[in-house]
């Protein structure tokens, strides 16, 4: 009985000994996928975006509804291109590694997480935005 107690015990105090060297995830690497989560979102809106530019652009002249027609494009196209410009200046700031692997990242690529974060999300809801106000105004018509 003696020699099961102390094997039990070995078993257990193994398996402490296990999950407490298990390697701790960075949480930056959670806050990547998010980020990652949020690009994937927005991402195929770009398809969107350009279909109703090519619904607006006809639209378009000196009429006060065609300066309406115009502003909805050019907003679109704004958020298109903000979203290539982000695209560019995320990967400028990450490696693949990091982007897809999890990589550690150092303390001020951790600030810029945060600031990538933000900056995603803003661009998600500006898209949305500026793709809702085009439906909008080409179901008016």
């Amino acid at each position: 009985m003696k020699y099961l107690k102390k094997i039990t015990f070995l078993f257990l105090f193994s398996i402490l000994i296990l999950s407490c060297k298990e390697e701790k995830k960075d949480p930056s690497a959670e806050q990547m996928k998010e980020v990652l989560a949020v690009h994937d979102e927005v991402m195929p809106k770009m398809g969107t975006i350009a279909k109703l530019v090519g619904q607006l652009k006809p639209k378009v002249d000196s009429t006060a509804q065609g300066k309406v027609y115009e502003k909805a494009m050019k907003d679109l196209q704004e958020s298109n291109a903000e979203m290539m410009d982000w695209m560019q200046r995320f990967g400028n700031r990450f490696d693949s590694d990091e982007i897809m692997n999890g990589k550690a990242l150092t303390p001020e690529k951790k600030r810029w997480l945060k600031e990538e974060k933000q900056k995603i999300e803003a661009l998600k809801q500006n898209v949305e935005v500026h793709i809702s106000e085009a439906e909008a105004l080409l179901d008016v018509q």
